[in-house]
């Protein structure tokens, strides 16, 4: 019997009942809730059609007519964490917990100890907390991880014909409440995963496929049966508990690949402890001052002048190879006041321009899309152009990151994810999605015609061009330079 009105009235019932946290609140210890208990701000569907929406703090999902599998997900990624929430699933409706999963805004191929894996653009694939309430089948294997578009069953190894399966279904039976609220708890710290169903354990899984990705909420496909159509799984108090990062890479090899990265196609764009690569903007050899590299850090220095000229002593440095079709990662450190930036498309054969008047000049920043990287508290031109779109995380002087952005404070490092791919173009700040956009869309036109990039023909609309990290006068300290080619769109 579907939840549909009956299940979600009643539902909504015991939540106003119990005085929930809003979501969208902070709560004690460092707990923080995934739902603002009103709309789905914050999450986006991937994969599927499924009907999602909030109610008075319960998320609901429904399934529909011919959708495949369809996943509710976070916006930024997560790598270490606890994680907690309710959920109240209809029997005959499938569904799961995705959590560090990745998904890929075109079709991708990934090799793992030897086998190749490969996933159609915008297809959800990673670790599913099983969610099972199917009293008919009467296996229910909630808790249970499933490697979804991947493996398929890890816990209980080798499902329904691993050894363990029949110890996990009476543990399941045991602890399942068919329709009534039950509680998920799942902790992913370093290569160990595990679940609790209703405050017991349920799996305890080592494994290293993915060290971090999004968290979703799947609504199974139901196909064209109409007895399944309609079917929901409901979730409320979902809150998430950030873990510190303790794996060897966290600190001790900076600017290296794992062999996962590897695998996947992954190059360093910068080896760590020397020049090779890289060229100063104006000229063709590296600086021979204002930029240092020490201790596996590429850092800017401070510049003579002032902490808010652009380009006026070391200049930039930009990538001798040019890129079109890529995805960058990299790590950067602010310091107080600082300003500095990505550049993507750089064409290094335009004049400088002048930050106010828009006019060539002869010496400057060079000429690309910016990923902008700044102190928003302490430098002031936090509080020029349009709606912050000065502002870290953004794209310099066309398109604003949202205030609520993740943000690591001064000294710690934060991580920068630009993917360009055909015309589209996203900004990612420490897992969070800040900036999308369409490279010579009439939307972007229209930002550049209102920006100080107004008088440049074609700007941010050129094929390919080398990656450019900006001097501006502060120090700003950068490492884990990674890039991978993506196929043309």
């Amino acid at each position: 019997m579907p939840m549909n009105s009956h299940f979600l009235k009643k539902t909504v019932c015991l939540v106003a009942a119990s005085a929930i946290l809003l979501p969208s609140a902070r709560a004690e210890n460092g707990w923080v809730d995934l739902c603002n208990g009103t709309n789905l701000d914050g999450w986006i569907e991937h994969s599927g059609q499924a009907k999602y929406s909030v109610t008075n703090g319960v998320l609901v999902g429904e399934s529909v007519a011919g959708s495949a599998n369809s996943f509710l997900c976070t916006r930024r990624t997560y790598r270490n964490f606890e994680l907690e929430l309710e959920y109240k699933c209809d029997a005959l409706l499938n569904s799961g917990v995705q959590i560090r999963s990745e998904v890929f805004p075109q079709a991708t191929n990934q090799t793992w100890l030897g086998k190749t894996y490969t996933w159609p653009a915008d297809r959800i694939h990673g670790y599913q907390c099983e969610i099972d309430m199917d009293t008919q089948r009467n296996r229910l294997w909630t808790g249970g991880i499933y490697d979804e578009a991947r493996r398929g069953w890890l816990k209980p190894a080798g499902g329904e014909k691993g050894i363990d399966g029949q110890a996990f279904t009476r543990q399941g039976q045991r602890l399942s409440r068919p329709g009534e609220w039950n509680q998920l708890r799942i902790v992913a710290d370093g290569p160990v995963i595990k679940t609790w169903l209703n405050g017991e354990l349920r799996t305890e899984l080592t494994d290293t496929l993915t060290e971090q990705g999004v968290i979703g909420l799947q609504i199974h496909g139901v196909g064209t049966d109409s007895h399944k159509v309609g079917l929901q799984a409901a979730f409320r108090h979902l809150r998430i508990h950030e873990l510190p990062d303790r794996s060897p890479m966290a600190e001790a090899s900076p600017n290296t690949l794992t062999e996962q990265e590897k695998a996947a196609g992954w190059h360093l764009l910068w080896d760590g402890h020397s020049a090779s690569g890289w060229r100063s903007l104006r000229e063709d050899k590296f600086p021979t001052q204002g930029w240092t590299i020490r201790d596996g850090l590429l850092i800017v220095d401070a510049g003579r002048t002032n902490s808010v000229a652009e380009a006026q002593a070391a200049g930039d440095i930009i990538t001798r190879e040019r890129y079109a079709n890529f995805e960058l990662l990299a790590d950067f450190k602010c310091t107080y006041g600082c300003n500095s930036g990505i550049k993507i498309f750089v064409q290094p054969d335009l004049s400088a321009i002048d930050k106010v008047t828009g006019k060539a000049v002869s010496k400057g920043s060079g000429i690309g899309l910016e990923y902008q990287i700044l102190d928003d508290a302490h430098h002031p031109d936090a509080k020029l152009g349009h709606h912050g779109d000065r502002r870290l995380g953004s794209l310099y002087d066309l398109i604003p990151a949202p205030a609520d952005k993740l943000v690591h404070p001064l000294g710690e490092w934060n991580q920068a994810h630009i993917i360009a791919h055909g015309r589209r173009v996203e900004f990612w700040l420490n897992g969070q999605l800040t900036v999308a956009f369409e490279r010579g869309s009439a939307a972007f036109r229209a930002q550049v015609a209102a920006s100080k990039f107004k008088n440049i023909p074609e700007f941010g609309e050129w094929a390919d061009g080398p990656i450019l990290l900006q001097e501006h006068g502060a120090e700003v300290a950068f490492r884990n330079l990674k890039i991978r080619a993506l196929p043309p769109e």
